[in-house]
């Protein structure tokens, strides 16, 4: 699944920084971008996932509800810290004509780090509460966050601003970035760190007893309730009369947000049947080696594509010719991942050469 959001993230990318302004009027532009609407829930979505899997394992290994938020929160932090290195050096390598505000940029990285530090928290007060809790009660409270954070959106993008707040904190709240006005091309907490908590939800029910006893059964019922998700949002959205004062649905709306987490569960009931079924697994696959890497990509692919060195001009190219861009930065991509994994395991023996030589010549 990380494999197929590095993907449509490239698709999404390469299209908005290459095609002419006579082709991004077509139908093809409409659907790419549409497509574009999936990496960011996704990233965050399996973030959740993870995060889930790891505090379940900690849980398991009896650490008290302060170390495991001291473990996971940290973690959080360093991925916050990532992003705002990413802004620093793109800025430095932009110098001359990127405006300094590029340096206050919310972007997917900063809002990961941010949504496992919120998603530590919320675990160590459930945990605190109650003395083992139940990966149920971690759920519930999971889904709860996600869906308070999708309710309230709509009011804080418009008429509960916090205005008061100076425009690079309130850019984490709405992303309305030195713009005077939230931009839909930011990510801030709301409400995008509700994916992450659906995706926190979504890994303590899976780590739940019965989960793993109908392992079958639960990922075929995930996109069941998945594409009801989507439904129930459209009929949502169909009502004549809505609840907020301003209604933004490809921005704001939390009917969108329903309808990107059915798809969610759609695609992870399909990953798992392809996984199963062999297809995904028979082999070397492109998208898992792509996953294992995902953090590595998004941070180079971004230069090459949007940056300096970009290997086309930017809004200059046909359909065909962003098509071929397209399929070089996806080898590209993949010849870098294939290297850092191999230059990672050949760090990693090494280190453990210099720790434990005889042990390793044994081996």
């Amino acid at each position: 699944m990380r494999g197929l959001a590095c993907i449509l993230m490239f698709q999404t990318h390469c299209y908005d920084s290459w095609l002419s302004p006579e082709a991004r009027k077509t139908t093809f532009f409409m659907y790419s971008q549409l497509g574009g609407t999936l990496p960011a829930p996704l990233f965050l979505f399996l973030a959740g996932i993870s995060f889930a899997l790891v505090t379940d394992k900690l849980v398991r290994k009896g650490l008290s509800s302060a170390q495991i938020a001291r473990t996971t929160i940290r973690r959080g932090a360093e991925i916050f810290a990532l992003g705002l290195l990413f802004r620093l050096q793109e800025f430095l390598i932009a110098l001359g004509w990127a405006p300094w505000s590029d340096l206050f940029r919310v972007d997917i990285l900063n809002t990961i780090g941010i949504s496992m530090m919120l998603m530590g928290a919320v675990c160590w007060i459930v945990l605190a509460a109650e003395d083992g809790a139940s990966r149920w009660r971690l759920g519930v409270a999971a889904m709860t966050t996600a869906a308070a954070i999708s309710l309230v959106t709509p009011l804080l993008w418009t008429v509960w601003r916090p205005r008061w707040l100076p425009w690079p904190m309130e850019s984490y709240v709405n992303g309305v970035h030195n713009l005077g006005e939230p931009q839909a091309w930011l990510f801030p907490i709301f409400p995008w760190v509700g994916f992450a908590f659906a995706g926190l939800a979504t890994g303590f029910l899976l780590q739940s007893d019965w989960a793993r006893e109908h392992e079958g059964i639960v990922f075929l019922l995930a996109g069941i309730v998945g594409g009801v998700v989507i439904e129930l949002a459209r009929w949502f959205d169909s009502r004549p009369r809505q609840v907020y004062p301003v209604h933004d649905f490809w921005h704001t709306s939390p009917n969108f947000f329903l309808i990107r987490v059915g798809l969610l569960l759609i695609i992870l009931s399909a990953s798992y049947a392809w996984c199963r079924c062999g297809a995904g697994t028979g082999g070397f696959s492109p998208l898992i080696q792509l996953g294992q890497t995902s953090l590595l990509v998004y941070w180079v692919h971004i230069e090459f594509v949007y940056g300096r060195f970009s290997i086309l001009p930017r809004r200059a190219e046909s359909i065909g010719g962003a098509s071929a861009g397209l399929a070089i930065i996806f080898l590209m991509m993949l010849a870098l991942s294939l290297v850092w994994t191999r230059l990672k395991g050949r760090g990693a023996e090494a280190w453990e050469w210099m720790r434990n030589p005889k042990q390793v010549e044994v081996r």
